[in-house]
């Protein structure tokens, strides 16, 4: 493995870890603050349109210039985000807090992704991309365990912690990040990246869709799962261990069965029917007599179908760049991804207070939406390639002067 690519994957573990230290203690902060249930889900839609508003910006000015300064600056500004968050107690300004650390997360967010495919072959980019993902979600379940023990004897103050240790973080990569320096361009040049991205063909278009619904299930199953069973009676601390063990399987799915599955080159056809998997599995959970029982077999079973789906799709994205565009085709995807984070806690929001089981059930009818949008995607695709003579669809489809937009 290059060095390089070893440093990114590093920060993925370590990102992990400190970015997700106040996701266990949030439900808890939220309640003892007497603020109303769904603004839990304000607080992380609006860290997600940071992430929408940031992703494509980040992602061009990366693509124009170095990307260490523009990941540095968005991690402060995520540090300045989560101090202030865990220092309010009015609602409205802590939306804006969320917003700023949604912002400025969306850099690394963007950016190491960028990097990783930058650094790697097609024919092994998901094998990395699988590593990362991996490496997060190992670093993701350290640190819910931490944030969890801490929630017990502290709330706020985890949120000062959160904010420290990131800004070391920051300072880390900015002493350690290397990268090869891209030539400058004008500011023009820059703005007229952005006007690119309007160019999509109707089958990534589509594609992107899908992967906005499978994000706002996944969002609405992984955020009010969390305030599900703090609403049960269960401590942080349950909460911290059970997110831990997710995390675990999706390690070993990433490590292990993502790279078998690679070699069947049937990623489309994977990723369509994992959608039709994890609605079934999340109908069953939730109907189930047993909660825990469910959530230890069955959920876990979620897992692995929904740690398969995320690398396969950054890497059929990553195929509409080249060297040059990496960082604004991860930005577009970003931006959707984020999408459907914001959508997906800000509606399930008002339907918990209704009754939480339905927002489970929204969830399930994402899954079978994405499921439809992508198989309409995979449908384009073809009757695109089949138009230009060529034996297998095509996503390169920004227009570019290496990719030119359909017709």
């Amino acid at each position: 493995m290059k060095k390089p690519l070893t440093i990114v994957l590093v920060y993925y573990f370590i990102q992990g870890i400190v970015h997700n230290l106040g996701h266990p203690v949030t439900p808890t902060f939220v309640n003892q603050l007497g603020i109303e249930p769904r603004m839990f889900g304000f607080f992380f839609s609006f860290m997600s349109l940071g992430l929408v508003v940031g992703a494509p910006l980040w992602g061009v000015l990366g693509d124009a210039r170095r990307k260490k300064p523009f990941i540095v600056s968005g991690l402060l500004l995520y540090s300045l985000g989560q101090l202030l968050f865990g220092l309010s107690s009015n609602p409205w300004w802590m939306t804006a807090w969320r917003f700023i650390a949604g912002f400025g997360v969306s850099a690394a967010v963007t950016l190491f992704l960028a990097h990783i495919v930058g650094l790697t072959e097609k024919e092994e980019r998901t094998k990395y991309l699988s590593i990362s993902a991996a490496l997060l979600a190992l670093g993701s379940t350290v640190g819910y365990q931490v944030g969890g023990i801490l929630g017990e004897t502290i709330i706020r103050e985890v949120f000062l912690w959160q904010a420290l240790l990131n800004t070391f973080y920051a300072g880390l990569i900015a002493l350690t990040f290397k990268e090869t320096v891209q030539t400058k361009v004008n500011q023009a040049s820059v703005f007229s990246q952005f006007k690119a991205m309007s160019h999509l063909s109707p089958g990534l278009l589509l594609f992107l869709f899908s992967l906005a619904l499978a994000t706002m299930s996944m969002t609405i199953l992984s955020k009010y799962l969390d305030v599900y069973i703090i609403d049960l009676g269960y401590s942080t601390r349950v909460l911290g261990t059970f997110v831990m063990v997710t995390g675990l399987v999706g390690l070993a799915t990433n490590f292990f069965l993502v790279p078998y599955l690679t070699r069947f080159k049937k990623d489309i056809f994977i990723m369509r029917y994992a959608q039709v998997v994890s609605a079934v599995l999340v109908f069953m959970v939730f109907r189930s007599n047993q909660i825990f029982v469910a959530l230890y077999t069955l959920y876990m079973l979620y897992m692995v179908s929904r740690s398969i789906f995320q690398p396969l799709e950054q890497n059929h994205i990553s195929l509409s760049a080249d060297k040059t565009t990496y960082g604004r085709v991860m930005g577009v995807r970003q931006m959707f991804f984020a999408i459907g984070m914001v959508l997906g806690p800000l509606v399930a929001g008002f339907i918990y207070e209704l009754n939480p089981l339905w927002v489970f059930d929204l969830s399930v009818v994402f899954f079978l939406l994405a499921f439809v949008l992508m198989t309409l995607s995979q449908k384009s695709f073809a009757k695109e390639a089949l138009r230009n003579g060529q034996t297998l669809p095509t996503p390169s489809v920004l227009d570019t002067p290496e990719y030119q937009a359909s017709a």
